[in-house]
């Protein structure tokens, strides 16, 4: 990729959003590229320079990335799939809307990254639990795991997005993701626990239970039949 620039001009850096649509297709400039500057007289595909450039961008685009991923989670979880425009994720992410849809053309693509990195959080702090277990029978392992979760889903947005998700799982790309990411945290807590299929059954069923009582913030209410719903969960 090559920057063409009028040497005519005064030294300056140049950003790729500066430039209209049209230049950038006249200058056949990868989009991806957006954001990253460049020196005006790097005109050499083999300068030095270049290649640096290039190394900033790819480090550009994954930042930018997880910013966006991070936004969609926080967005996702208030208003859900359907509430959700991109421009409220770009806002967010302090991104302009061009980038991010060029980052996820649809927005499917958006939410599914965004529940993808909700379940590599949720396994991540099962694994870190099972790692820091002091007693390693099934029962202790799974009673670490319960906890560890019950922490993490104290940040809402991990919680919320789970519950959106779930009722947009009729749309095929995220029910299969829903399916994956569940299927991944499953067979880590069969496997590291060692616990028996109905153990596990019940672990998950007393998450889904954490789910209802958290969303529905029955966790204090006095009512008998609250009380005899939350008793014994853990929640922070």
């Amino acid at each position: 990729m090559k920057l063409l620039v009028d040497e005519n001009l005064p030294p300056r850096l140049v950003s790729i959003e500066d430039l209209s649509p049209a230049t950038l297709a006249a200058q056949s400039i990868d989009l991806e590229f957006s954001g990253v500057f460049f020196q005006p007289y790097c005109n050499s595909i083999d300068s030095e320079c270049i290649v640096t450039h290039v190394a900033k961008s790819l480090s550009t685009y994954d930042q930018r990335r997880e910013t966006v991923i991070n936004s969609a989670i926080a967005v996702f979880a208030k208003a859900g799939y359907l509430g959700t425009p991109i421009a409220a994720v770009a806002k967010h992410a302090k991104i302009s809307p061009a980038y991010v849809f060029k980052l996820f053309p649809r927005k499917e693509e958006l939410f599914v990254a965004a529940l993808e990195h909700a379940f590599e959080q949720i396994h991540s702090a099962l694994d870190n639990s099972f790692n820091a277990s002091a007693d390693q029978t099934p029962d202790d392992i799974l009673f670490a795991m319960g906890g560890a979760y019950a922490a993490l889903i104290a940040n809402r947005s991990l919680l919320m997005i789970q519950v959106h998700a779930l009722s947009v799982a009729d749309v095929p790309e995220i029910g299969a993701a829903f399916r994956k990411g569940l299927r991944k945290v499953a067979e880590f807590v069969k496997v590291s626990s060692g616990a028996s299929d109905e153990a596990v059954q019940r672990f998950f069923a007393y998450g889904q239970l954490c789910h209802l009582i958290a969303t529905t913030y029955l966790d204090g209410n006095s009512a008998a039949w609250a009380r005899m719903l939350t008793k014994g969960i853990r929640h922070y």
